[in-house]
């Protein structure tokens, strides 16, 4: 199943929390937490590990964000997006230290809030994959989950949820349990990002999840309750790679 994307909010004052919460799950994506100091962010990331923080850099308290900024980052890969009215060059020589993923300045629009998020999730996946999908709404996939675009939204899918994906001539859909998405990319790039060890190519239109197979026939496997051809020159090789599993 698809989940939303989980944002943290540090912000110190809550009318504009409120607002960036609003805006959040607008575009769809899921509010982990509102907290207004360094140290309660440091303890929610924690707790909740979200996928990414929108950080205040004028915390009050006696953190401020660009201290909370490198707590986190001590202890946890989470992009970080710096949300800032207008920063001196020395605060902004600070923040820079800490590899912050986007700036956003306020007052925050939701078309430059969209953006910074998926630019974010790009760059993050761009970091675990070297190869490049020249297809802006390309999936973004990262060693457990993959993200990608549904429904005018960012959602995650977590890797091990995929049954299988069908080529769809320059195209693909991604199955799981209860829903299809349809990907811009192909079905060889598909093969080439995610994890070999649990996916392998069963037919020529169709890439397999290795721990969903339910059973292996002459022609077909069974897969989730659905059945999807086998190529008979890949069935030695598909029983070979369940055997090792």
């Amino acid at each position: 199943m698809d989940i939303a994307v989980k944002v943290l909010i540090v912000e110190d004052e809550m009318i504009i929390a409120a607002d960036i919460a609003l805006q959040l799950s607008k575009l769809g994506y899921e509010v982990s937490g509102i907290v207004p100091r360094g140290e309660e962010a440091i303890r929610n990331v924690e707790t909740n590990r979200p996928d990414l923080i929108l950080l205040d850099i004028s915390l009050k308290g006696s953190l401020d964000g660009i201290d909370t900024a490198h707590a986190i980052r001590q202890q946890w890969n989470i992009p970080i997006i710096y949300v800032t009215a207008n920063t001196d060059e020395a605060t902004f020589a600070r923040a820079k230290k800490t590899r912050p993923y986007a700036y956003i300045s306020k007052p925050i629009r939701a078309i430059e809030l969209q953006r910074a998020i998926e630019l974010t999730i790009s760059r993050l996946a761009d970091e675990h994959h070297s190869a490049a999908d020249p297809a802006p709404d390309a999936p973004f996939v990262l060693s457990d989950r993959i993200f990608v675009r549904h429904r005018e939204k960012i959602v995650k899918i977590f890797i091990a949820d995929i049954l299988y994906v069908e080529a769809d001539r320059n195209y693909c859909h991604l199955y799981t349990a209860d829903k299809e998405y349809l990907l811009t990319t192909t079905l060889k790039v598909m093969e080439d990002k995610l994890p070999v060890n649990y996916f392998v190519r069963v037919h020529r239109s169709y890439l397999a999840n290795l721990t969903q197979v339910d059973e292996v026939c002459e022609g077909h496997i069974g897969i989730g309750g659905k059945t999807i051809p086998l190529s008979h020159l890949l069935r030695e090789a598909l029983l070979k790679r369940i055997q090792t599993i």
